[in-house]
């Protein structure tokens, strides 16, 4: 992963963006030293986001079993047609 400060960055964004999308670099920005972003190409964003949906999924479905009184949508819309 390339490292390179905010100040740099700013001022060659376009070659950034070119090595993010064309080469799927990672590049960590920092300012005074100090890690503060990343710019990662969409298929990275694409995966993280996955990555995020799975793990809240995951953590619903344990919720849901380890709580009887949760109730969920599909019972309420079950009962209101009853």
């Amino acid at each position: 992963m390339t490292t390179t400060n905010v100040t740099e960055a700013r001022n060659n964004l376009p070659e950034l963006i070119n090595r993010v999308s064309y080469a799927n670099e990672r590049i960590l920005l920092e300012r005074h030293g100090k890690p503060v972003a990343a710019i990662v190409s969409l298929e990275d964003l694409k995966r993280l986001e996955a990555l995020e949906d799975a793990i809240d999924s995951a953590a619903l479905r344990r919720a849901v079993e380890e709580n009887d009184g949760f109730v969920t949508l599909e019972s309420i819309i079950a009962n209101r047609d009853e």
